[in-house]
């Protein structure tokens, strides 16, 4: 189960944090090819998730994840010493879902909402030296059939305007007029998040089905067509 107590590891990091990050610094080696980093992944919640560093230093010999961006004590997820024998130490971050690998990758089981931000991981090299790379995990719930909804669905030509809502809360909107996408004209607008289409004014050519599509990265869903009849 997941730890109610867990740390929120976002905004200002305590000077104990600060003054941890700033003597790992004092031991970054600079990267000779490629930066390390986090490949950054999306999940639907309740799957299990792995979060792979990209650009690993082929001579590493531990690694150290944290919630957030920066070495932040009270965020630390776990550490994984691989130089004399394996030795895995769990830290405060850590709800009992997240398991180091030997490999350095970071799985966590059963992703929540909650786990959605960005992780840091420390890569431990030879004669004390540290790389250290950032990455993003975003987790999504399927998306809900949107409604779509018209001002009117029965309007005159060249008079009356007609405003469309598709109600979601999605990622990504996309409308489709008689099964194709909708193409706009210098009549047509569409909000800055694409949920609002305003026709005005109608022309006979607008006359026909409207229907809305959401999506996000892991699901997508379409509403009900609404057929506009133009007189």
């Amino acid at each position: 189960m997941e730890s109610l107590s867990a740390p929120i590891c976002r905004g200002p990091v305590p000077w104990q944090g600060l003054l941890l990050a700033v003597s790992l610094l004092n031991f970054w080696s600079l990267p000779t090819t490629a930066q390390l980093a986090i490949v950054s992944t999306y999940s639907a919640e309740g799957k299990n998730v792995i979060l792979h560093i990209r650009n690993k230093p082929p001579n590493a010999i531990g690694f150290m994840w944290y919630r957030g961006e920066g070495a932040n004590p009270i965020c630390n997820i776990g550490t994984l010493a691989v130089n004399y024998g394996v030795l895995y130490t769990k830290g405060k971050a850590n709800t009992g879902r997240e398991l180091i690998h030997l490999d350095g990758s970071l799985q966590i089981k059963k992703v929540t909402m909650k786990d959605t931000g960005s992780y840091t991981v420390v890569v431990f090299l030879e004669d004390s030296m540290k790389e250290i790379g950032f990455g993003r995990l975003d987790v999504y719930q399927p998306v809900r059939v949107p409604t779509l909804l018209a001002s009117s669905t029965t309007v005159t030509e060249h008079k009356d305007a007609v405003v469309m809502t598709c109600y979601t809360d999605a990622v990504s909107t996309q409308w489709f007029f008689n099964g194709m996408d909708l193409r706009l004209t210098e009549r047509m607008q569409l909000s800055w998040n694409n949920r609002i289409l305003t026709i005005d004014p109608v022309s006979k050519k607008d006359a026909g089905s409207y229907q809305c599509e959401v999506s996000n990265p892991i699901s997508s869903a379409d509403s009900e067509p609404v057929d506009l009849d133009v007189k």
